[in-house]
């Protein structure tokens, strides 16, 4: 069994919530010229780097 060190544990937490979508209201206020978030990531293809 594995388990996650602290700062291993709270990088992934941080990837996760980057990986989330833009929120809408950002997309109004910019009249959609600001429209994906670049820090997206699907997790089948793209993988975090592993640093511990």
């Amino acid at each position: 069994m594995v388990r996650k060190s602290t700062n291993r544990k709270m990088m992934l937490g941080h990837k996760l919530k980057q990986s989330r979508r833009m929120p809408l209201l950002a997309m109004l206020r910019t009249h959609r010229r600001l429209s994906q978030n670049k820090f997206r990531r699907e997790w089948r293809s793209k993988k975090i780097k592993k640093t511990d």
